[in-house]
């Protein structure tokens, strides 16, 4: 459900939520990421870090440079007309996958849950421009929203203890992409060989809250060429 009107909610006297529903929703979301872009083009001295997820932005400040006060009427000058865009910004951004075999070992059972075959599950998972909601979970993972509803399929009973990085996954309604060797219950379907969370970089982080990911299949060859 979206607000009528954006919720202000301090957290402690460092940071501050500002809350546009309870709900992943595309229009929820988009307003969060136009707070983002106007509070990154028009910074307010003593706000420290911004935090999006689906539903919220975390504000992080320093009380002492910043009060509360200030802070709230600061913010609320910039409310008026969130989420108004035709469009998100952001980047559109094109992401390799080979997708089965051992690169996605649940594909096979993930087109039995839905009555398809593997070859028509990659075709939906692939004809989609999905949003980066948030980044979260591990540095770089990306919750990716727009997922075909034919492909809505329910995270695994019994997590893995290891997931290789850069596969590839489907929970629920979503889709996204395990940044670093970590334990996940997602269903994995396919791999890319793009590094999503690198500190050799100057930007460490691949993706951004508000960038937009096509995924392009590319054949095992092709990923080891990468």
């Amino acid at each position: 459900m979206e607000y009528d009107s954006p919720k202000i909610l301090f957290c402690g006297d460092q940071a501050v939520s500002i809350e546009f529903g309870d709900s992943i929703d595309p229009r929820i979301n988009r307003k969060v990421l136009d707070l983002f872009d106007r509070l990154r083009a028009r910074p307010v001295p003593g706000i420290k870090d911004l935090i999006p997820s689906y539903r919220s932005l975390l504000i992080q400040y320093e009380p002492l440079i910043l009060s509360t006060e200030k802070l709230e009427t600061s913010l609320r000058q910039l409310l008026p007309g969130l989420g108004e865009m035709i469009s998100p910004s952001g980047r559109i951004v094109t992401i390799p996958v080979h997708y089965g075999g051992s690169f996605g070992p649940d594909l096979s059972e993930v087109a039995e849950y839905h009555g398809m075959t593997p070859s028509e599950v990659i075709a939906l998972h692939s004809a989609v421009t999905y949003q980066v909601y948030m980044i979260g979970f591990t540095p770089g993972f990306p919750f990716l929203g727009g997922l075909d509803p034919r492909l809505h399929t329910p995270r695994k009973k019994t997590p893995r203890e290891k997931v290789p990085a850069g596969s590839v996954g489907l929970a629920d309604q979503q889709t996204g992409i395990y940044s670093l060797d970590s334990p996940g219950g997602w269903r994995l379907i396919g791999r890319t060989p793009v590094k999503l969370f690198d500190l050799s970089r100057e930007e460490a982080l691949f993706l951004r809250a508000g960038d937009r990911v096509l995924f392009q299949p590319i054949t095992e060859k092709e990923f080891d060429d990468y």
